[in-house]
C-alpha cells in the first residue's frame, strides 16, 4: 500500500485499556501508549468511548483529572482501535495540532428546551471566535424515545453550514439504562458534550446503510406526519398500514419490527441530496399513529429494506475499505448503529469492530464504537454540508 502524504498538521493516536479495577494503573497504561505514539502539540483533545463499568469503577473520573487535554464521549457496547476489538474496554482517540485548535463544552440537561439550551451552550463556547468551526463533534444522550435529529437540528441552527458528526450514547443493557455521555471525567444522563474544531482540518464523510438493491416489495407515502410521529401512510392510519403488511400481532408491533429499516426519500426538503434517510420504528401508539426514531417529512415516500446480517456485513466491509483509498488521512472515527450489531450478533457480536481492526492499517489511527443513533453529513456540496440524523447506519469521519 502506498504511503499517504499528510499535508495537514494534525496528528492522531488511538489507545486503549482493559484495566477496570485500578484507575491509576489505567492512566499509566494509556499514558505509556500515548507517549510511544505521538508527542502532543500546542492544541489537543480526546474522544473517549467505554463500557459503563469504567464509569462505575472510577477510571473515567480519574482520566478526566489526570489527562492534559479535555475529553468528550459516550458509553458504548463494543469498540475497536488499531489492533484491538472488544466489549469490556475503554478507548481514546487523541487529536493534536499546532494549526488545528479545539473548543469544548457541554449543554445543560436536554430533557426540555433542547434548542434553546444547545444554542446557549454553543454561543457561549464560540464567543470571541473570529470564524465558525470547520467541524462540530457531538456526543448526544439517549433520552427515552426522543428523536436524535432534535440535537442535530439545534446544532445546525446554532452553527449554520458547519458539518456535524457524532454518536448517541448506548450500552449493552437490555433497555440501555446505563447509557451516558462523558465530559472531562464526569458522566451525565441528559447533557451533551461537544467539540468544535477550528483551523486547517479537512473532514470527509462516508455513510453506509444496506445494499441499494436489497428492498422488499412494499412502498408507501407518508400522507400525514408531525416530526417523528407518522399519523397516516397511503391515506390510512399507520396502524392499519402496518397491519395490512402483517407487521402487527394482537394490536402490537411484531417483535422483530424494530429491526425493519425504512428508507425515506424526502424529495420535498430544501436540502434534498438524493440519498434516502433510514429510520426505525420506536413504537406503535394507541391512537393508530407510529413514532419513528427520527423526524419524517410529510409527503416523503419510502421503501422497506431487507435487514439480513449478510447485507450488513457486506456494506460494512465496502465502506471501511473506502478509507484506505482516501488521501491525506490522519485518522478516522467510525460509529455504527447498535441495531446493526444485534442483526449480526449470531454470526459474530464483534464483526464490525473486527472488520475495522483487520482492514485499516497501523498508519491510520482509528476509533470505532456502537451508537444509539448516528449524526453525519451525507455529503458536502459547495462547502455546505447536508447534515442528517441516521438509524441503522454506519457513519465515518476521516480527518
Amino acid at each position: 500500500m502506498a504511503l499517504r502524504e499528510n499535508t495537514l498538521m494534525l496528528k492522531c493516536a488511538s489507545i486503549f485499556t482493559y484495566e477496570i479495577d485500578d484507575p491509576g494503573a489505567a492512566f499509566e497504561e494509556l499514558k505509556g501508549q500515548l507517549d510511544q505514539k505521538i508527542t502532543l502539540l500546542e492544541h489537543s483533545v480526546g474522544i473517549i468511548l467505554c463500557h459503563p463499568e469504567f464509569i462505575a469503577s472510577g477510571v473515567v473520573k480519574h482520566l478526566g483529572e489526570k489527562l492534559p487535554f479535555n475529553l468528550a464521549g459516550v458509553t458504548t457496547s463494543a469498540q475497536a482501535v488499531n489492533g484491538e476489538a472488544a466489549e469490556l474496554v475503554l478507548t481514546l482517540f487523541i487529536m493534536t495540532s499546532d494549526d488545528v485548535w479545539f473548543k469544548t463544552s457541554m449543554t445543560e440537561s436536554l430533557e426540555e428546551n433542547v434548542e434553546e439550551r444547545i444554542k446557549t451552550a454553543v454561543n457561549t463556547t464560540i464567543l470571541g471566535a473570529s470564524e465558525l468551526p470547520a467541524l462540530a463533534l457531538v456526543f448526544a444522550p439517549l433520552i427515552g424515545n426522543d428523536p436524535g435529529d432534535i440535537y442535530m437540528e439545534a446544532m445546525q441552527k446554532a452553527l449554520p453550514n458547519v458539518p456535524i458528526f457524532g454518536p448517541i450514547a448506548v450500552d449493552d443493557s437490555l433497555t440501555f439504562e446505563l447509557s451516558e455521555t462523558i465530559y472531562n471525567g464526569e458522566n451525565h444522563k441528559t447533557s451533551m458534550p461537544f467539540i468544535l474544531c477550528y483551523g486547517n482540518i479537512n473532514p470527509r464523510f462516508i455513510v453506509g446503510t444496506f445494499p441499494e438493491d436489497k428492498v422488499m416489495p412494499y412502498k408507501g407515502e407518508v400522507t400525514k406526519a408531525n416530526g417523528p410521529l407518522v399519523c397516516e401512510i397511503n391515506n390510512m392510519s399507520a396502524f392499519k398500514y402496518f397491519e395490512n403488511l402483517g407487521l402487527v400481532n394482537n394490536g402490537n408491533l411484531a417483535e422483530s419490527f424494530g429491526f425493519v429499516p425504512f428508507a425515506f426519500d424526502q424529495k420535498k426538503r430544501a436540502d434534498y441530496d438524493g440519498i434516502p434517510v433510514i429510520r426505525a420504528v420506536a413504537s406503535l401508539n394507541k391512537d393508530g399513529t407510529a413514532t419513528f426514531r427520527g423526524g419524517i417529512d410529510e409527503g416523503s415516500t419510502f421503501t422497506i429494506m431487507t435487514s439480513e446480517a449478510e447485507d450488513v456485513l457486506m456494506e460494512t466491509q465496502k465502506k471501511i475499505n473506502l478509507i484506505n483509498n482516501m488521501p491525506n488521512t490522519n485518522g478516522t472515527l467510525i460509529f455504527s448503529c447498535i441495531a446493526r450489531r444485534m442483526m449480526t450478533m449470531h454470526i459474530d457480536p464483534l464483526f464490525e469492530p473486527k472488520t475495522a481492526k483487520d482492514t485499516l492499517p497501523p498508519g491510520i489511527p482509528f476509533l470505532m464504537g456502537y451508537a444509539g443513533g448516528e449524526i453525519s453529513p451525507t455529503l458536502v456540496r459547495n462547502g455546505i454540508p447536508t447534515n442528517r440524523f441516521h438509524n441503522f447506519s454506519l457513519v465515518i469521519l476521516v480527518v
